[in-house]
């Protein structure tokens, strides 16, 4: 039997801040959002109740959309696009145009009691969001500068998944999440020295967590690679150090050389 235990060192858990914010754009642009200073989610979720001969029997809370608020003292210049700004020349704008949806990622702090804010961090993914902007003022300079703070309200249209009802947002627990995966979803969302940053799909993701039956095969681009097998279907320890991978995607090249590549056995 097991004692339940509070306030344990290391477990005074709290989430802060927001950084690492990322824009992506359909056409494949990619820009780094400096000024992002907050990210405030809502609930359209209805809660419905439900009575029988003057008693309540039942109560449902209706899954909710996806709205939000994003505040930023500036953005990319890649937003205008979007953000229904049109770059007609070099220094020439027009306003009030149509609003085109795109996608954004951003980081939280993880905090606990003995880490502080360096215990960890959770990566947040929108996809498919339109941000209409809210009304700001320019005022007169005074002693002090005031940094004017834009704001836009977030809506959006989730991507098609299987298995889970359709969503905007999800997030990466790098507390949770295996480090291997965690280097591969990094190096899709930042970039790194030989390739774009880009942005995964949502199934995309759930292969690299095993959710879809994927083996994943990582080319490091320096003749070594790696398998990642999180649903535990292709790849077999025969010792320490040799393993078998069975029912992958291979085309041999001669007798004693293939190729590999990711398989899902799902498609």
């Amino acid at each position: 039997m097991a004692v339940l235990v509070w306030d344990k060192p290391g477990e005074k858990f709290f989430q802060t801040g927001i950084d690492h914010g990322v824009l992506y754009l359909h056409d494949g642009t990619v820009a780094v959002w400096n000024g992002l200073t907050g990210i405030e989610e809502g609930s359209n979720a209805e809660l419905r109740s439900f009575y029988l001969d003057g008693f309540k029997f039942l109560e449902n809370l209706s899954p909710r959309d996806f709205e939000g608020t994003l505040k930023a003292y500036t953005y990319p210049n890649e937003f205008d696009s979007v953000n229904g700004i049109a770059i007609v020349s070099p220094g020439l704008s027009y306003y009030e145009q149509p609003p085109k949806s795109f996608n954004l990622s951003y980081q939280t702090r993880i905090g606990n009691d003995i880490d502080g804010t360096d215990h960890g961090y959770v990566i947040h993914i929108l996809y498919n969001i339109i941000a209409n902007p809210d009304s700001y003022a320019y005022e007169t300079l005074q002693d002090s500068i005031q940094a004017t703070e834009f704001s836009w309200s977030l809506t959006g249209t989730p991507p098609k998944q299987t298995k889970f009802r359709p969503t905007v947002h999800i997030s990466i627990d790098s507390t949770e999440t295996p480090q291997q995966i965690l280097d591969l979803i990094e190096d899709k969302l930042y970039g790194t020295d030989t390739s774009n940053a880009s942005l995964p799909s949502i199934e995309e993701i759930a292969e690299y967590f095993g959710f879809r039956n994927a083996l994943i095969i990582v080319d490091y681009g320096d003749g070594s690679w790696a398998a990642i097998d999180e649903s535990d279907q292709y790849i077999t320890m025969l010792d320490s150090t040799t393993f078998q991978i069975d029912n992958a995607d291979a085309t041999y090249l001669d007798s004693v050389t293939y190729t590999i590549s990711s398989t899902n056995v799902d498609t």
